[in-house]
């Protein structure tokens, strides 16, 4: 499903099986207790939000680390853009979709996105800016026009804070890591274990090393 779907799920790393290790993202990276929140799957459907798993984990747990576009919004910043999630304290907004991604066997789901809002020559600043970092989702999937992509009300988020888009401002829309969430609910795997939506895994990764070009 991650190689089926680069732009939602850019995989930047994967386990071996039991291991609780990605040498790749962090020396001493434990992924029982590093995350600051992990958010339980069983037979498809939500269990619940926990802080470690150390009791949950499994000999044959498989672990897949995706980019997540926190990581490009230094860049944002860095570029002289203002990001109203940063500024007033509240969590980006995402949205469910009509687009579908790409199946893979029983993994199946529309693409979740994440949403900044841009006064228009500030957005077309940000495609740029952000297409340099396809690790972590890369350029927008989409710009205005919210309801082309099946999002009825830009004002209520699907998972997130709701937001606020002012006057003159575009929606610019990212592909956004929470997608396999809905990939899982379809799969429905006996147990699975992901982030909880915006608290990410932090790794020794700088940010900056991301970028091509």
């Amino acid at each position: 499903f991650c190689q089926r779907n680069p732009k939602p799920c850019p995989l930047l790393a994967m386990s071996e099986p039991g291991s609780r290790r990605l040498p790749e993202l962090a020396e001493d990276l434990d992924l029982r207790t590093d995350l600051p929140s992990y958010r339980v799957f069983r037979d498809g459907e939500l269990d619940g939000d926990v802080a470690c798993i150390g009791d949950l984990w499994r000999d044959d747990f498989v672990a897949f680390a995706l980019g997540c576009s926190f990581s490009f919004e230094e860049a944002l910043v860095d570029a002289g853009l203002s990001l109203r999630h940063w500024n007033d304290g509240s969590v980006v907004p995402m949205y469910l979709t009509n687009l579908e991604c790409a199946p893979a066997g029983r993994f199946r789901s529309r693409l979740v996105v994440s949403m900044r809002p841009f006064a228009p020559a500030d957005a077309i600043r940000a495609v740029q800016v952000t297409s340099r970092y396809p690790r972590v989702h890369g350029a927008p999937i989409h710009l205005g026009m919210p309801e082309r992509i099946g999002i009825d009300d830009i004002e209520r988020a699907w998972q997130g804070d709701d937001p606020v888009v002012a006057s003159g401002e575009l929606p610019v829309f990212w592909a956004c890591g929470v997608t396999p969430q809905v990939a899982l609910r379809a799969a429905r795997p006996p147990i699975a274990i992901t982030h909880t939506p915006a608290h990410m895994l932090v790794t020794d990764v700088r940010n900056a090393s991301l970028a091509v070009g």
